[in-house]
């Protein structure tokens, strides 16, 4: 699914939630009535989760750019990097589609190959919902807020013109993607902890991989 095939349908997830909320807050005579304080609590925890899904996608894409430059910038590297490219591409993927039942996992090697066949992480991505749709409407709900606001462009990232440094640049990116889910397990729901555990697992393997491993 394009990322503009994912915005339409959490806008409508954002819509259909709102119809719901509306309906839950009329009483059968018509009447308004107020939310319960398990309603405004549940929306507050489906809000919550729906940052941390954005601020894990995010950091994902950032490290992913990372790769591009550092590859448009060195070439030569293309052998070593890609195969730990396409497996961020993986995880920036599964965690914007909402978690799978078997998160993404690498296996360190001497050239950085990935433990799937093709370089890519393993487990298809799938989806988790909120009880009575709640967090599934709220996610669309923060999602829309955020794309309506207009996006800066993205600042260029500097790759350093000597390719060892370059090298160091991209495993403290991967250890600071690493730590940001780790840090997000402790609010994550199960499913997408499970996720985040594991691309933060594969994303210690690679800064290994790009630094010590290299060394080996």
């Amino acid at each position: 699914m394009t990322t503009t095939g994912r915005r339409a349908l959490l806008v409508a997830g954002a819509a259909a939630g709102a119809t719901a909320l509306a309906g839950c807050t009329s009483s059968p005579g018509g009447q308004p009535r107020r939310p319960s304080a398990a309603d405004l609590e549940a929306e507050r925890v489906a809000r919550a989760e729906a940052a941390l899904r954005l601020r894990s996608v995010t950091a994902a894409r950032g490290l992913l750019e990372r790769y591009d430059a550092t590859l448009a910038a060195h070439p030569a590297l293309a052998p070593r990097l890609n195969p730990l490219r396409r497996a961020v591409a993986a995880h920036a993927k599964a965690l914007g589609e909402g978690g799978t039942s078997a998160g993404p996992t690498e296996t360190p090697g001497g050239d950085g190959a990935t433990a799937g066949p093709d370089g890519t992480a393993s487990g298809a991505p799938g989806k988790t919902s909120g009880a009575g749709g709640t967090t599934a409407g709220a996610a669309g709900s923060a999602a829309a807020a955020a794309s309506a606001k207009p996006a800066a462009s993205p600042a260029p990232v500097r790759v350093a013109p000597d390719p060892r440094a370059a090298l160091r640049e991209l495993a403290t990116a991967e250890r600071t993607a690493s730590d940001g889910h780790t840090a997000a397990l402790l609010t994550a729901p199960p499913e997408y902890a499970r996720l985040l555990a594991s691309v933060a697992a594969a994303g210690a393997a690679h800064a290994y991989l790009l630094t010590e491993g290299a060394r080996a």
